[in-house]
């Protein structure tokens, strides 16, 4: 009943628009369009995804709420500049394909993005609709539709085109967001790309951070075969810095550009006794060994060694930290505890993950962080020893600096801690790769078109930012691409004539 009456009621704002008759007035009345999600209770023993994704009438519907501002603020909140009122109109109208084609010209992972992308805190903040009703949660949904058409191309049959060959290569260190987008890019121009990824598998980050039940493993491979039918060429097991330099690639292997996005994959730990116990992971090898070695396969072909915890803390309050104790859950773990030390407005994580967490029976201690980790006789976790927190003035972030409390000492009975705080610059590239610049964090250098200190060399990400989102990093890698072309555009390919 309540599906035939929301027919009906496109089918009148259809025939207002056909009119020229639809006001944003009516577009205000429409209603958000929820998202279908995966049963609560039943989602916590899988890990398929939670969001389902809309259907055509919710699309269309959340579509038209678009009042296609002449200026369209939401572009500015996106780091790679969609053109976001034509997509969202054309989906409005029942032009998928064309929608899609839109996305493209300035982003390769729809699929993606529409499903891990803050949107709320980029291209949301700024839309009209959400300022309308003074609450981002109501802004329309650019997310939700960027997925919708990227997953009806299920065949990726919107392959975009290669330039004509220029004579030029183009290594791209690293096959997360923004190795794609800057392989992407490149290859646009006409350059021969190859992507050198350290891993067995590609996707950086998309395959071995995010989990399944977020960001299926099977989307992450149709986005990486469309730049394989673009032509560019993917190397996994190289580790740059061992088993080539950057010099060694430009000097022996003839590329004439480089770009560095190798992501910040050193963990981060609190310094507290009792980090070392059997029982601790960081964030970063809880998700790997679950994510891209499917320890979630018990019995079911997959030997990766990882603890049967029955209660387990997770230490920060990011999407890594939602990701990890989401995943606890998924393994088995009777008891989730997730400890933050600020309250739950300052949490950087998603509204939508945090909502998911409390659905799936995580308990959350807020204004709480851990004093110290407790081990029994054979050095495994027993306890966690935390110490209550206020908030007190604003920091450098802007948000208000946790204070503890003294005196207010307690434990939690666990036998996993799981360090979700963030992570650090891998020292390999700094290592072998002299006249790079690196700031005093270990991260490179670079000016505002991703330029280093290196000729022909160029970096985006978390390498550079410390910690940057999917989109950020795809932002960057499109900067660095375009720098990259221009650059190899007043280059001569080698052997040709002076």
């Amino acid at each position: 009943m309540k599906e035939k009456k929301s027919k009906e009621f496109l089918e009148k704002l259809l025939e207002k628009q056909t009119k020229g008759q639809l006001k944003p007035s009516d577009r205000f009345d429409i209603p958000c369009q929820d998202m279908p999600v995966q049963d609560e209770v039943e989602r916590r023993d899988n890990i398929n995804e939670v969001a389902q994704g809309y259907t055509e009438l919710q699309a269309r519907l959340e579509a038209m709420r678009c009042i296609q501002c002449k200026n369209a603020p939401c572009i500015k909140g996106c780091p790679v500049e969609i053109r976001i009122k034509d997509f969202v109109g054309a989906i409005a109208e029942g032009r998928y394909k064309e929608s899609l084609e839109i996305i493209k010209e300035n982003s390769l992972l729809p699929a993606v993005c529409g499903r891990v992308c803050p949107q709320e805190a980029q291209c949301q903040k700024y839309c009209t609709v959400g300022k309308k009703f003074k609450d981002p949660t109501k802004a329309v949904s650019i997310g939700r539709l960027e997925r919708y058409v990227a997953d009806l191309d299920r065949d990726n049959n919107s392959i975009p085109e290669a330039g004509a060959a220029t004579g030029m290569k183009v290594a791209v260190i690293g096959s997360g967001p923004g190795g794609i987008v800057a392989a992407s890019d490149t290859r646009r121009a006409g350059h021969e790309v190859t992507i050198f990824e350290a891993f067995h598998k590609s996707g950086g980050v998309l395959v071995y951070g995010i989990p399944e039940f977020r960001l299926p493993k099977s989307i992450v491979k149709k986005e990486i075969e469309v730049i394989e039918k673009m032509g560019v060429k993917i190397v996994c097991n190289f580790v740059v810095g061992k088993t080539r330099t950057i010099r060694q690639l430009m000097k022996k292997d003839g590329f004439d550009a480089v770009y560095i996005g190798v992501g910040a994959g050193l963990p981060r730990f609190m310094n507290i006794e009792g980090e070392s116990l059997v029982g601790v992971y960081s964030a970063n090898e809880y998700l790997t060994r679950t994510n891209l070695m499917k320890a979630y396969k018990f019995g079911d072909g997959a030997d990766t060694p990882i603890l049967n915890s029955k209660k387990v803390a997770v230490i920060g309050g990011g999407n890594v930290a939602m990701d990890s104790a989401r995943t606890a859950v998924r393994l088995g773990a009777e008891k989730v505890y997730l400890i933050y030390r600020r309250s739950e407005k300052e949490m950087p994580a998603r509204i939508e993950e945090v909502h998911h967490a409390k659905e799936e029976g995580i308990e959350f201690h807020l204004l709480r962080n851990p004093k110290r980790i407790i081990g029994d006789e054979s050095y495994r976790v027993k306890a966690i020893e935390c110490l209550k927190y206020e908030l007190g003035e604003p920091d450098e972030s802007g948000r208000r600096r946790p204070v503890p409390i003294e005196g207010t000492e307690f434990t939690i009975d666990v036998d996993t801690v799981i360090v979700a705080i963030g992570n650090g610059a891998n020292p390999l590239i700094q290592q072998t790769t002299e006249g790079l610049k690196f700031n005093k964090w270990g991260n490179i250098e670079v000016d505002e078109h991703c330029r280093t200190s290196i000729e022909g060399v160029y970096a985006g990400g978390d390498i550079v930012l410390g910690s940057a989102t999917v989109i950020l990093a795809m932002g960057q890698g499109r900067t660095a691409a375009a720098a990259i072309n221009e650059y190899l555009a007043r280059k001569k390919p080698k052997g040709a004539a002076s």
